[in-house]
């Protein structure tokens, strides 16, 4: 009897640890998981990472790079100057959107046919007209990586081919460049359009680009961002999509499924992360007479907005910023993390008129968590990958 009533508690304390992870008090999301070797999914208001598979592992890009290239012209370039397509740019390997020797395009149309068709000889005629060489472009795209806070990325070229070693970044990085450039509404429209027509020079009839992001046709608000290929590559896509004032952004490298990958992980953060206002500009802020500078919105899974607390604190009366009114600052925790800091103001800060623009924060948080189950997931998929994956072009799309 004695056995049988051990082998009884036995029992019921493995059943006890196998539903343990499904019964866990605190409701978070439910796991969910892809084909992808890397991939995130990001807020873009917050910058607040609401997935990540291998987040900061540096892997190859293949055209995501354009991305960068894109944002830099856009930035840099004047939209309206006129682009000469060089001997190195001609016939560049890889897609293409056919420029000819010595053919001059808008800038502004150029990048059109690189985010849309993802002109390889795009990428190096714009390259050599922002940077005045190919080199000296990739300078600029690590200058602005590295202002951007990617540390775990290196760029070599301005288009994403296969070109010798180190040209690299995480799913993380990307996800946090693609936030910051959708907020450039010049970027934002050109990577949202689907046909484009350009003046041709050489022809009689216009360049017509259709987008290669089937994203924009496939999934109910996806405005957004770029499709990339090479052998070493594999499959690699941005895509970004709004809901309800919301927007996500998703990337996923090496995916042999990522058009479904990206709709269900889409789906999955506007269900279950949705974005939330936790201060308006103006509002009092308790205890204290003075008022929040500016709006802030975060993404909350169900049962996190009990775990926000706030901590207000002054600004010492003799420094410029109390001269300019400001009198402290409201920190805003997430479960005794900080997630943000906003200045507050006198009610009579005429800063408080002022129109407010949009801002660029990347806060990393981690509600998935890796299971045995996933880790073996992973590992199956790898193998099967390693067997059955079919050879094709070294070239980025």
């Amino acid at each position: 009897m004695k056995t049988k009533h051990q082998f009884f508690f036995i029992c019921c304390a493995l059943i006890g640890i196998l539903i343990a992870p499904w019964s866990y008090v605190d409701a978070a999301p439910p796991s969910i998981h892809t084909n992808a070797v890397g991939a995130s999914l990001v807020d873009v208001e917050s910058g607040r990472v609401l997935y990540s598979e291998k987040g900061d592992t540096p892997m190859r890009i293949a055209s995501l790079t354009k991305i960068m290239t894109a944002i830099i012209a856009i930035e840099q370039g004047d939209l309206g100057s006129m682009v000469k397509v060089s001997k190195n740019a001609f016939g560049k390997e890889g897609s293409s959107i056919y420029l000819k020797l010595g053919e001059e395009m808008r800038l502004h149309d150029m990048l059109y046919g690189l985010m849309m068709r993802s002109g390889n000889d795009a990428a190096t005629a714009i390259a050599e007209h922002i940077g005045g060489s190919v080199d000296g472009f990739v300078y600029l795209m690590n200058e602005k990586a590295q202002m951007l806070g990617m540390d775990h990325s290196h760029f070599t070229n301005p288009s994403g081919l296969d070109e010798g070693e180190g040209h690299r970044s995480s799913p993380n990085d990307m996800a946090k460049l693609t936030a910051y450039a959708l907020k450039n509404s010049v970027f934002s429209d050109i990577v949202s359009t689907k046909l484009k027509k350009v003046p041709n020079p050489n022809e009689t009839w216009d360049y017509s680009w259709l987008n290669k992001n089937k994203m924009l046709s496939m999934f109910e608000g996806a405005d957004g961002v770029k499709t990339g290929y090479t052998k070493l590559a594999k499959r690699c896509l941005v895509s970004s999509a709004t809901r309800d004032g919301q927007q996500l952004v998703v990337v996923t490298l090496n995916d042999g499924d990522d058009w479904a990958d990206h709709a269900r992980l889409l789906q999955y953060g506007f269900a279950h992360f949705p974005l939330q206002t936790l201060v308006k500009k103006g509002d009092a802020i308790e205890g204290t007479p003075w008022v929040a500078s500016r709006t802030f919105k975060y993404p909350l899974a169900e049962g996190e907005y009990a775990s926000l607390s706030h901590k207000v604190t002054s600004v010492d009366p003799l420094t410029t910023e109390y001269r300019l009114a400001e009198r402290g600052s409201l920190q805003i925790l997430l479960k005794n993390k900080l997630i943000q800091t906003i200045p507050i103001y006198d009610k009579t800060n005429p800063l408080l008129a002022v129109p407010e623009k949009a801002t660029f924060s990347f806060q990393p948080s981690s509600p998935y968590k890796e299971t045995i189950l996933t880790k073996y997931g992973y590992i199956c998929r790898m193998l099967v990958q390693g067997l059955f994956n079919l050879s094709g072009s070294q070239w980025a799309d």
